[in-house]
């Protein structure tokens, strides 16, 4: 466990609940009158090899004024302290009520947690201004780092962008809701930016089959309240694995 985020916590319990491949961890600090969440980034000890993007969610300063800026907005986490290190960056969040769609009770009610799963991302592109967002999730944003030949077969493939808002990351842990299905925010921000629609929900929708199984990608559509356009699916799909 990073020293930083024993310090964070004091006396407070410390909970395991993420890793991801990169090295980055996420704890749970419980309180006997509050919850907070710590973020670990190793990013100063990242590769020299280690993809574009991947830098930029290893790099939590991206994720704080992300937040700061939605926050006018929509409901996300607090940042409550953000800090730099030889060995990476701790981010400290209040955590929001509510559960991840893929905690049991999601699970075990997988069409429910799907449809807010696309109202949530609904609510999200309604609210979130395009004009005045600083940050960018476009098709030439996101392929810049590619290949030359891999990024012109992309650019020269592409339809017109339906710009909103992005997520970025509109994997279902991302989404939290209570237990009577209703909306209470969104957390893991550090990729949002103005790009098509259908990066996100193509993402989201995908992401229903990693966590609940086959036969819910219609649900997030619904619950968005809209038609799946399988071009814009299958093209953002694409594009998420390449990238």
């Amino acid at each position: 466990m990073p020293r930083q985020v024993q310090a964070a916590a004091g006396n407070d319990k410390i909970i395991p609940v993420w890793s991801n491949q990169l090295g980055g961890l996420t704890f749970k600090l419980v309180g006997d009158s509050s919850v907070r969440f710590a973020k670990f980034s190793p990013l100063h000890s990242a590769k020299p090899d280690t993809k574009a993007l991947d830098l930029q969610e290893l790099d939590m300063r991206h994720e704080v004024e992300r937040l700061e800026w939605a926050s006018r907005y929509v409901r996300v986490p607090q940042v409550l302290g953000f800090d730099e290190f030889d060995d990476g960056q701790l981010l400290v969040t209040a955590a929001l009520p509510g559960v991840s769609l893929v905690t049991e009770f999601g699970r075990e009610h997988p069409e429910e947690a799907a449809r807010v799963l696309g109202a949530g991302l609904r609510e999200l592109h309604a609210k979130l201004p395009v004009q005045q967002c600083p940050f960018e999730w476009s098709l030439a944003s996101r392929t810049a780092q590619l290949p030359h030949e891999v990024r012109e077969r992309f650019l020269a493939e592409a339809r017109d962008e339906d710009l909103v808002v992005c997520h970025g990351d509109p994997c279902a842990p991302n989404t939290l809701f209570n237990e009577s299905f209703q909306l209470v925010g969104h957390v893991d921000l550090g990729t949002m930016g103005v790009g098509d629609r259908w990066a996100d929900l193509s993402v989201a929708a995908l992401s229903t089959i990693w966590n609940f199984g086959y036969g819910y990608e219609h649900c997030v559509y619904e619950g968005y309240g809209i038609d799946p356009d399988e071009q814009k699916i299958d093209f953002y799909r694409r594009l998420w694995d390449a990238t």
